[in-house]
């Protein structure tokens, strides 16, 4: 029973306007039964409550490509191996479904755009077509990023990625002239779902939507490629087309088991990049619209870009886990220019001793080295792993600022950034409190102050790009957590124990899945969540009676049975005792029952059972039918006054839902739950709700 108290916490969540915030505390990286994930991805995908935009289709499949479209929804399906009646009514919700699509976002249809196989693990929860649609259409604006074409956008952003924590591998991929949307094309239009099996999918889905990250396929895509490292090194002389073959077809050997290493790895990256480089592209990449310049200027930069609010707060802020982002940051401007007003954390290398003086710089590259290492050393704020660069934001020095850094590149160094704005973003950034914040600064001297007077041109960004973005604190709540524990052997364990899976389908994975993520909540406020058996704490019921309440759900549940799943925890005595056997006749006879209701009683996993509801002055009480004759079992003996919430479906009233459990100060703590399918449910709800006020 206590295994499976969070299920019981999820689907009272879920019968209760629900949060994605919600569903994350619960779960915990859980596997979602089948019978919640239709609800489950919903609520994540934000269309639970959302109309049905199919009425607004006219049927009449009349686009200029309609018969590329129904020829490629008939190859798709064909090639699913399903019954003949299943193929046409798939076939039929594609078509639908794609065409309305096309002509509500006046959207063009092309062959492999992704949108069919998007759309396939969809039609496995066997929704209504109309909220089949709304899912496929969420899905699309929020996880999709835009640019997914030939030599787009996305995939100079991705390379950026992998040459920040793997220089060595973008290098050899970048030598044989293999940019990512040559292999990675179909993982970023279509989620994997069209290189990887619906189980897989389905799995890396409840954990991806859960996550409310679109920018996680950057981080799952890069574990791909770091994760098959050894097997790209060994091919490095083999022809191009058969390390590109090999690259498409990498994630095609993922099993279900190895998700959440998956994804836990994906989630370690993620905390081990710039936050401000995923901030700044959420909005140029996700959502209904994107900003094309600003990505494209993004895309042309050297390195990644880090935002001077990043750099500064990363700077000043105490942050004990040692895998967390720490700049040691890299002045690379003129000595003058450096002399004249500089951040004391930085480093000074002056770019110009790269052409001028090359020994010089040589050792001054030494200097930075030793200076790094002995700052991370002694757990100063202005020593970390990631080399942040700074030029002066003008193009005539950043010139030589490029330089430097396309030499710690070529050199395969990690964490190699560049500093948005460059030290004019810095000086801004200051505006009046410059004097206290800048080391040295001599606003005669200084070039930002004096920059009427510059004999360059109008500023412009070290980086290629303009914008120093916002200085708002990230909004994601996950994509930063950092992992449990300094150690960073696991991360080497996980990468070989899933490494040897893709490699070979047979690869058993073994081992206890390392949890590098956690409570997102550790610093900062708590919100309010649904219940936690282990927290005893509960989404909030402010100004709600502490004995009892009716309510309605706003969602539509799926309660067909499925054959899939165990029969869900039983709330009653066990079973199986004989003492629990009793006559139906005697037991509705009884003296104390004011009057008995018959009914089915209805499990989480959508099973229902013929049962006759008993109400008594203190209890009620379920007898589950048997087959034989007059006989059943006691499954339910609930005392009145633990009921603290009834529920009846919007949609289907006479589904009752009775919540138990107790209040705790302006809370109520749900701990148990019981359904039913109660024919002329208001009777029976009114009756025990009586009874019930009559208890306090």
């Amino acid at each position: 029973m206590d295994d499976n108290l969070w299920l019981i916490e999820l689907e009272s969540a879920l019968l209760d306007d629900c949060t994605v915030d919600d569903v994350y505390a619960i779960c915990e990286g859980k596997a979602i039964p089948d019978a919640l994930r239709p609800d489950v991805w919903q609520v994540c995908l934000d269309v639970r409550n959302k109309m049905d935009q199919l009425m607004q289709f006219n049927e009449i499949f009349d686009l200029p490509f309609q018969s590329k479209l129904r020829q490629d929804c008939h190859g798709f399906v064909e090639k699913l191996g399903n019954e003949e009646e299943d193929r046409v009514a798939v076939v039929a919700d594609l078509e639908s479904i794609l065409t309305f699509y096309c002509k509500n976002r006046s959207l063009v249809y092309e062959s492999n755009n992704g949108w069919i196989e998007l759309l396939l693990p969809l039609l496995s929860l066997k929704l209504l077509r109309s909220d089949t649609y709304n899912l496929f259409e969420s899905l699309r604006d929020t996880y999709i990023p835009k640019g997914c074409v030939k030599n787009g956008n996305v995939f100079h952003i991705f390379r950026l990625l992998l040459q920040y924590h793997d220089p060595e591998l973008c290098s050899i991929l970048d030598t044989k002239r293999i940019t990512p949307d040559a292999y990675a094309m179909n993982w970023f239009q279509t989620l994997f779902a069209s290189t990887c099996t619906l189980q897989v999918v389905l799995a890396m889905w409840d954990l991806y939507f859960q996550q409310s990250d679109p920018f996680l396929v950057f981080f799952l895509s890069l574990i791909v490629l770091i994760n098959g490292r050894d097997q790209i090194i060994t091919m490095k002389s083999a022809s191009k087309e058969e390390l590109l073959n090999l690259l498409v077809n990498m994630p095609c050997n993922i099993e279900a088991d190895d998700v959440m290493d998956f994804c836990s790895l994906a989630q370690y990256y993620s905390m081990k990049t710039p936050s401000s480089f995923k901030r700044d592209l959420l909005k140029v990449l996700f959502g209904a619209q994107s900003n094309a310049v600003e990505a494209n200027v993004v895309s042309q930069a050297l390195c990644l870009p880090v935002s001077v609010h990043e750099l500064v707060e990363n700077a000043s802020s105490e942050n004990t886990n040692p895998e967390a982002v720490r700049f040691f940051l890299v002045d690379c401007r003129p000595a003058e220019q450096y002399n004249s007003g500089h951040l004391s954390t930085a480093f000074h290398l002056d770019s110009n001793l790269m052409l001028q003086e090359p020994v010089a710089f040589q050792t001054a590259v030494q200097g930075l080295l030793r200076a790094q290492k002995n700052a991370i050393e002694a757990n100063s704020n202005a020593g970390g792993e990631h080399l942040c660069f700074l030029g002066s934001g003008r193009l005539e020095e950043d010139q030589y600022t490029h330089m430097v850094v396309a030499s710690f590149l070529q050199k395969n160094t990690k964490y190699v950034s560049l500093l948005t704005g460059g030290y004019e973003a810095i000086h801004e950034y200051f505006g009046d409190n410059m004097v206290d914040c800048l080391e040295d600064h001599d606003p005669l001297k200084c070039l930002v102050c004096n920059k009427e007077q510059l004999p360059y041109g109008k500023s412009v960004n070290n980086n290629t790009i303009t914008n120093t973005g916002s200085l708002k604190k990230p909004e994601n709540r996950r994509n930063n957590n950092p992992p449990d524990g300094p150690e960073r052997k696991p991360t080497v364990d996980l990468f070989s124990k899933l490494s040897s899976v893709m490699k070979s389908k047979s690869a058993e994975v073994k081992g206890k899945l390392i949890d590098y993520i956690s409570n997102p909540n550790q610093n900062g406020p708590v919100p309010e969540k649904h219940v936690s058996r282990n927290e005893r704490n509960g989404k909030r019921y402010r100004n709600v009676p502490p004995v009892f309440s009716i309510g309605e759900d706003q969602d539509d549940e799926d309660l067909t049975a499925s054959n899939d799943l165990p029969p869900g925890p039983q709330p009653a005595p066990n079973p199986q005792s004989p003492d629990d056997v009793v006559s139906i006749q005697s037991s509705l006879k009884q003296p104390d029952v004011i009057r008995h209701f018959k009914c089915q009683e209805v499990h989480l996993n959508g099973y229902m059972y013929d049962s006759y509801l008993l109400v008594t002055a203190s209890h009620i009480i379920v007898l589950r039918e048997l087959d034989r004759k007059d006989k059943a079992r006691i499954i339910v003996r609930r005392p009145l006054q633990s009921i603290v919430k009834i529920t009846a479906k919007k949609r289907h009233r006479d589904l009752i839902t009775f919540k138990y459990g107790y209040p705790e100060e302006e809370n109520l703590v749900i701990t148990d739950m019981d359904r039913f399918l109660i024919p002329n449910a208001s009777e029976a709800t009114e009756l025990i709700s009586k009874h019930i006020i009559k208890q306090t």
